[in-house]
């Protein structure tokens, strides 16, 4: 594990990004949440909070941070391409990429599981880190996709 004992406490934010790709037909049962499972959304956004809450604990060298805030949001890139984007900010030595990236990644995980009744073929295209900003390397942007 890194040493981040001499490192100040600043304020850390980072936002990740998972695309969700699915036929026509998933994606307008999963919009007109008539799945089996229920509303996935909900489950997926609980789901990417209480990870990003673990990842300490799935991730060997990470560090337990205290989050000051996880969000999870979706949006439709095209008609069967879900965005799912993450963001965590805590205040601490160490900055909050892999838990933005985890919330994201659990998120589509669990898209996939509550929509694979309708469709096995749903592919996790993606998952990155968009943008981080605090710490001692400051901000970063990712490339315009």
């Amino acid at each position: 594990m890194v040493d981040v004992a001499g490192k100040a406490v600043t304020e850390r934010f980072a936002r990740a990004r998972a695309l969700v790709r699915m036929s026509a037909a998933t994606a307008e049962a999963l919009r007109a949440v008539t799945l089996p499972k229920g509303d996935a959304f909900v489950a997926a956004q609980l789901a990417g909070i209480m990870a990003a809450k673990q990842t300490a604990n799935l991730i060997p060298l990470a560090h337990p941070l205290p989050l000051a805030q996880v969000e999870v949001g979706f949006a439709w890139d095209e008609p069967g391409l879900l965005r799912i984007d993450a963001s965590a900010r805590t205040n601490a030595q160490t900055g909050v990429e892999m838990e933005a990236m985890t919330a994201a990644a659990i998120a589509a995980l669990t898209i996939y599981d509550m929509t694979k009744a309708l469709e096995r073929g749903i592919a996790i295209e993606s998952i990155q880190l968009v943008e981080k900003r605090g710490g001692k390397s400051g901000t970063w942007p990712a490339e315009p996709a």
